[in-house]
């Protein structure tokens, strides 16, 4: 090549590096939630490794299929489509649980959730340790609990049988599926009798139904309505199961829920006036937002 005749400019290859670099710059632009970690994480999950090997490989040009199925999720994010969706999963309390349209996508506000229910666990002597996860989802509550401690026995509950399967699979996956019992119901409507539970939790639906329009439109578009919205001012459906839990616990047991922010003081009002609880306290979460009531059900006379 003579000096005459300067080379011609070369194209950039498509290194890792560089991939995630545009992805991040392409969701900031689309105004997607987190775009750092999104890109890493659908890249991590086309490339079949471990997020934190993208560095290790910065200098490393992706080839088909991995490329093409990364590209194909890039542009799905784009419109709106969450990663956990995407990927098929979503850590949470340090597990990994599968995640599909049938079930909510568990948020890191729920864990506080958890950690009450550790507490109580903890602290109390049953004589039977079973606990009861209403409206289980993914299983996240439930089946992180299961986890957490050998001996206890969970029934996860939920009104859809679709939730159930994924739940059910992701028992099996964390290694707890002969210490869990899953059950197709209406809040706790088809709950056996006669056994009286230490203590319920759940993470009910809770967005007001006039509220539909205020949700972010990747939350309304592809998160399963019957597992977001909870009646009219987006209390109703946990009023009814306080109502339910009252009758299921045994005296003494624990009720913990999940709420919003701007309903936290009106479940509680709700748990109170119910005459069957005492002890009924708020919790904030590590935003410092009110998010969940815990309640103990009133001791036996």
């Amino acid at each position: 090549m003579s000096e005459s005749n300067p080379p011609a400019t070369e194209v950039a290859a498509w290194t890792i590096q560089r991939l995630l670099q545009w992805t991040t710059q392409f969701f900031q632009q689309k105004k997607c939630d987190s775009p750092r970690l999104a890109a890493e994480v659908l890249l991590a999950e086309a490339l079949g490794c471990p997020r934190i090997q993208l560095y290790a490989r910065f200098a490393e040009v992706p080839v088909d299929p991995a490329l093409s199925r990364f590209r194909d999720w890039v542009k799905r994010h784009a419109t709106g489509e969450p990663v956990a969706y995407l990927v098929g999963y979503r850590d949470f309390y340090a597990h990994r649980f599968k995640v599909t349209p049938a079930v909510l996508i568990p948020r890191p506000e729920t864990e506080q959730l958890v950690v009450q229910a550790i507490d109580v666990i903890n602290h109390q002597q049953w004589q039977k340790r079973c606990i009861v996860d209403v409206g289980t989802g993914s299983g996240c509550i439930g089946l992180t609990l299961a986890k957490q401690f050998p001996d206890l026995e969970v029934w996860a509950v939920d009104i859809s049988a679709e939730a159930l399967a994924v739940a059910a699979q992701n028992a099996e996956s964390l290694g707890v599926q002969e210490r869990v019992k899953f059950l197709e119901s209406d809040l706790l409507a088809a709950l056996p009798s006669g056994n009286p539970i230490p203590l319920i939790v759940s993470n009910p639906p809770y967005v007001a139904d006039a509220d539909q329009s205020q949700l972010e439109e990747n939350v309304r578009r592809y998160e399963p309505g019957a597992a977001l919205f909870g009646g009219f001012t987006g209390a109703e459906l946990t009023q009814r199961l306080i109502t339910q839990a009252a009758k299921a616990l045994e005296p003494g047991g624990f009720l913990i829920l999940e709420t919003s922010p701007m309903l936290a003081e009106a479940v509680r009002n709700l748990v109170l006036s119910s005459g069957e609880f005492s002890d009924c306290s708020i919790t904030k979460d590590l935003a410092g937002l009110p998010r969940t009531v815990q309640a103990r059900k009133n001791l036996a006379d």
